[in-house]
């Protein structure tokens, strides 16, 4: 399945229409018909990762990404993914031992949401 698909499918299973979404994004709808019918590869970088964040897929490859992440944290998440998948498994068992280091210093805790 192409981009181009993988997006018209997502915008019609989201939304009641191409049209709809097009309005919804501010998009001309003759722009966003060509695009999906052609391809997106001549549309603005800028309106795909738009029309991405809109419909919650990653632009990288158009997978859809957890409800409840934002896109740049789970772009972060997945180069570092690239990355562990790449070492062998000393590596991998030195990664894990140091982030187990960094997270008991209150320096690198990340900041949590305190719940009532």
């Amino acid at each position: 399945m192409t981009k181009a698909e993988i997006l018209k499918k997502e915008i019609l299973r989201q939304y009641r229409s191409v049209r709809q979404f097009a309005i919804e994004m501010n998009i001309p709808y003759s722009t966003l018909v060509t695009a999906l019918e052609r391809g997106i590869d001549g549309m603005a970088y800028g309106t795909v990762i738009r029309m991405c964040e809109k419909l919650n897929l990653n632009p990288v490859d158009f997978s859809a990404l957890e409800r409840d992440a934002s896109l740049g944290a789970q772009l972060l998440e997945n180069r570092v993914m690239q990355y562990y998948v790449k070492l062998n498994q000393a590596g991998r068992d030195r990664i894990v031992e140091l982030m187990d280091d960094f997270a008991q210093l209150d320096k690198y805790k990340a900041k949590t949401k305190k719940t009532k």
